[in-house]
């Protein structure tokens, strides 16, 4: 039987709440949970000490007119690991897992203002890369959804954010000097990222609201999964006829083991992200949920052996 969570009832509404709003205030969290502010703080602190919470701040790439790019590597026996350390350092990758036998690594790459991704021309070039293809995103479906759901609705309500605007939003380099800052801690205060771009913290605090406002900056709350008793983390590789691509993004993007669902270049048209309680649970999944999906030609399924970055920035 699979492991269950490690994180206690008042840990997991914390993590709901911030999944929610991460950049919510503890006064408001503790309100919504019926606790005291410093109650609230201090269990932030203690998770987020322990490696189990980490809120990030992440630049959607789609909203702010860059492109967004799923990369697969094939390394050489002993190369992956440093590789994929080594790419989870960088400032453009998104997100690195290694796959299957530990020889393969997916990863995101994003693009900078002029739509060029350099490491992109890197990596073929690096004597340890045995073969690698890039993949642009096209349409998020899903992405990066919470596993973590303990509060009732109305709880929920009272925190969730206004919706963002469509449409896209021009970034600035001041706001990527803020975003890095983000990227390692998602709840920074207006000081440190007054600090970081030069701007006073009235001027950051009404900056933030309107890259949140239009849908370029959100926020994601880290959970290693094993923490939240899921053993089983799997990328799949779908070629889907185009007719239904659009109604089978919408249906993956339905199933709660989907965390990403995104359409794509490349002969494999739909990449997912997924995550099971066991392996058991994944064979479940793939012969009785995906299996049946109209239009789905073939599925390539790669376990994720290690999460090397999940989201934001590696911490030291």
């Amino acid at each position: 039987m699979a492991k269950t969570s490690v994180l206690g009832e008042a840990d997991r509404a914390l993590a709901h709440a911030l999944q929610l709003d991460g950049r919510a205030s503890f006064r408001a969290i503790a309100e919504v949970l019926g606790t005291s502010e410093h109650t609230v703080a201090r269990r932030y602190r203690r998770l987020r000490a322990d490696g189990l919470v980490r809120v990030v701040g992440l630049l959607d790439g789609l909203r702010s007119g860059r492109t967004s790019w799923a990369v697969r590597l094939v390394c050489v026996p002993d190369a992956a690991v440093p590789m994929a350390e080594a790419l989870a350092r960088r400032d453009d990758t998104a997100w690195v897992r290694l796959l299957s036998g530990g020889t393969e690594i997916a990863c995101g790459v994003q693009a900078d203002e002029d739509g060029e991704a350099p490491l992109l021309r890197r990596l073929p070039r690096t004597p340890r890369v045995v073969s690698m293809s890039a993949h642009a995103t096209l349409h998020l479906f899903a992405g990066w959804r919470s596993r973590v759901a303990a509060l009732s609705d109305e709880q929920a309500a009272r925190l969730s954010p206004a919706r963002a605007r469509e449409g896209e939003i021009s970034v600035s380099p001041e706001d990527h000097a803020m975003l890095r800052v983000l990227a390692h801690d998602g709840r920074a205060g207006y000081a440190e990222l007054a600090a970081a771009c030069g701007w006073s913290q009235t001027t950051v605090r009404r900056r933030l609201d309107q890259l949140r406002d239009g849908g370029a900056l959100r926020f994601d709350v880290e959970i290693p999964m094993p923490a939240l008793g899921y053993r089983a983390e799997a990328w799949l590789w779908m070629k889907v006829e185009p007719r239904a691509l659009a109604a089978t993004g919408e249906a993956l993007a339905a199933h709660a083991e989907a965390d990403v669902v995104a359409a794509t270049t490349g002969p494999a048209n739909l990449m997912v992200g997924v995550t099971c309680r066991d392996t058991r649970d994944l064979y479940r999944y793939l012969t009785e949920r995906v299996a049946p999906l109209d239009g789905v030609r073939e599925v390539e399924t790669a376990p994720v052996i290690r999460t090397v970055k999940r989201a934001g920035a590696l911490l030291p």
